[in-house]
């Protein structure tokens, strides 16, 4: 599926090169949506089969610097296309190169892959899965976290307009900080993930995050709304792989069902922003949108406790054992 994801993608950045139009690039985008969508359904299996234990989450963390990175370099290499090249429209070509070579270089990878499950797959099995306490909640886990990253994102250049008097374009660098924090903090936890129990790290990110987002409900000035922005970025960004790994772990022979079934959890990117805007509107302030975070953020500290009194002590029964 991998492979599948790639070959997508490589004939999806070819297009607008080759034809450069509304509807070409439409198909493009749609094409590379497709390609991206399975790629990340498909990764995490696979990684099952390379790595373990908190190894499995540090590597799924890893991923996720990588994919931040390449966001982040996204504008710039644009910039240099039109300076090298004199037109941005080469980036779609050297994207097309970049997905050829790693297509090759896993394609060239021995890697032993699980045997897949001889049951058919459907959504109806994909949501027999919820009937597992341990994917429910986890499945809802993914929907906040992921509800906390858009909406902090959504809601740091509001609340600088809002309490600073900051003009649109200067408050964006309240969503730029956000980013930054985020990917050092998923660097970091890529390397303490290999080192700390994962479910202890979780503990520490999350009530770490609560207390400074009680703190950025009062948070008077520009300097301090960007500080707890900053920070929440960095205590949050490794929550989504520390869950995406429990749920491989929990049931290793479904990882396939697992992971596409885990990453329909961003569904609460849709979800969450129009709740921030709908009580932020009914409150008459940006107080509303921080109402609605502190609920995702209530809700991943239930989930964090619960898998230290429910699935940490089974781990380490698990070790004894062995």
């Amino acid at each position: 599926m991998v492979q599948v994801s790639s070959v997508i993608t490589f004939v999806a950045m070819l297009i607008p090169f080759l034809s450069y139009n509304f509807v070409s690039c439409m198909i493009a985008f749609v094409m590379l949506g497709i390609g991206n969508t399975i790629l990340q359904v498909a990764l995490n299996p696979l990684l099952t089969n390379v790595v373990s234990g908190n190894n499995l989450t540090s590597s799924i963390n890893t991923g996720q610097v990588i994919k931040a990175v390449s966001s982040f370099l996204g504008p710039i290499i644009a910039a240099l296309s039109v300076s090298l090249f004199g037109s941005w429209k080469s980036i779609f070509p050297t994207y097309a190169v970049v997905t050829f070579i790693s297509w090759l270089w896993l394609a060239i990878t021995p890697i032993t892959e699980t045997a897949p499950s001889t049951k058919s797959l459907s959504l109806g099995n994909a949501f027999a899965l919820l009937k597992n306490p341990v994917i429910l909640i986890l499945f809802l886990g993914i929907f906040f976290v992921v509800g906390v990253d858009v909406g902090i994102n959504t809601v740091s250049p509001k609340l600088l307009i809002e309490r600073c008097g900051w003009m649109v374009d200067k408050a964006g660098y309240g969503s730029s900080v956000y980013f930054v924090c985020r990917t050092v903090g998923a660097m970091l936890g890529a390397f303490l993930l290999t080192k700390i129990d994962d479910i202890k790290y979780f503990k520490i990110s999350i009530f770490g995050a609560a207390a400074v987002m009680v703190a950025l409900f009062f948070a008077p000035n520009a300097l301090a709304i960007l500080l707890c922005v900053g920070l929440i970025g960095f205590l949050c960004s490794s929550i989504f792989s520390i869950i995406i790994s429990a749920a491989l772990k929990s049931v290793p022979e479904k990882a396939n069902e697992i992971s596409g079934f885990m990453i329909t959890g961003i569904v609460g990117a849709a979800v969450i922003p129009p709740l921030m805007g709908l009580l932020a509107d009914t409150i008459g302030s940006q107080i509303g949108s921080l109402i609605v975070i502190s609920g995702c953020i209530i809700y991943l500290i239930f989930c964090c406790l619960w898998l230290a009194y429910n699935v940490q002590p089974s781990r380490r029964r698990e070790q004894d054992e062995s």
